[in-house]
C-alpha cells in the first residue's frame, strides 16, 4: 500500500492550520484555492498548490483529485460552493472527503451528498483535525500543549487480553493511560487491569511518544 494522499480545498484560517500540521506530519499534501495569494502563501511548504475554482468539475479531474485519498473541504463561508465541491469530489469517487460545516443546514446537506466526516471550526481545531485523520486508529486528539497532546486510541489485538502492568507503556514510551473508555464506562485502571476488546485507551504524553506508541499498535 502506497503513501496516502491529501488534499486540502480552501487555505483560510482553519485551512492552513489543516496544510501546516499535515506537511509537519510528512503527509503529501495537494492544495487548493481559487485565491492566488493564499496559494502563494502555502505552495513553498505544500507538496503542490493550485489556483483553482472548485466548482468547476473538469478543473479538479484535471488536477487528479479523484485520485487522491483522503479531501478536506475547507471553503470559508461560502456554503453554496462547499456544497458543490462535495457533490463534486463525490461524483468522482473520491474516497474519504472531511467538510468544514457553517451550520445545521450545511451538515445536513453534505451529509446527504455523501461527505464521510463533518467538522465544526469551534469545535475542533485543524492541528487536531489533521492528527487525527493521519491514523485511523486515533479517534479522539486534544493538545495540552505544543509538544504534549491527549489521545483516545481504539485497542488492537496486539495488547487485548494484556494487563496493564505488563503493557509498561510509561516505561516503554514515556506514556501514561490514564482511563479506559469501556461501553459507556469510564475505569481508571489498576495495574492488575486486563484490557479488553474494544476498549479504548485514553493516553497522556509528548506527541512524539504517542506517535510511535500508536504507530506499534497499528503495526
Amino acid at each position: 500500500m502506497g503513501k496516502k494522499t491529501f488534499a486540502v480545498i480552501g487555505i483560510g484560517r482553519f485551512g492552513q492550520a489543516v496544510v501546516e500540521e499535515l506537511i509537519a506530519r510528512k503527509a503529501d499534501v495537494l492544495v487548493i484555492d481559487k485565491d492566488p495569494e493564499r496559494i502563494a502563501r502555502v505552495s513553498k511548504i505544500a507538496t503542490h498548490a493550485v489556483v483553482l475554482d472548485t466548482a468547476d468539475k473538469g478543473a479538479l479531474k484535471e488536477v487528479g483529485i479523484q485520485s487522491i485519498d483522503h479531501v478536506i473541504v475547507a471553503i470559508g463561508n461560502d456554503i453554496e460552493n462547499s456544497i458543490l465541491t462535495t457533490l463534486i469530489l463525490k461524483e468522482l469517487g473520491v474516497e474519504t472527503v472531511t467538510v468544514k460545516v457553517q451550520n445545521e443546514y450545511h451538515a445536513k446537506v453534505v451529509e446527504k451528498l455523501g461527505a464521510d466526516e463533518l467538522v465544526q471550526p469551534e469545535q475542533q481545531t485543524g492541528k487536531r483535525l489533521a492528527n487525527k485523520i493521519l491514523s485511523k486508529n486515533i479517534l479522539e486528539y486534544y493538545d495540552l500543549s505544543k509538544d504534549h497532546s491527549f489521545i483516545v486510541l481504539e485497542a488492537t489485538s496486539k495488547i487485548t487480553d494484556s494487563r496493564i502492568i505488563n503493557l509498561d507503556v510509561r516505561t516503554k514510551y514515556h506514556i501514561n493511560i490514564v482511563a479506559i473508555k469501556r461501553g459507556e464506562t469510564i475505569v481508571i485502571p489498576k495495574p492488575e487491569d486486563v484490557v479488553m476488546e474494544n476498549d479504548k485507551l485514553i493516553l497522556v504524553g509528548k506527541n512524539v511518544d504517542l506517535e510511535k506508541y500508536n504507530s506499534w499498535l497499528i503495526k
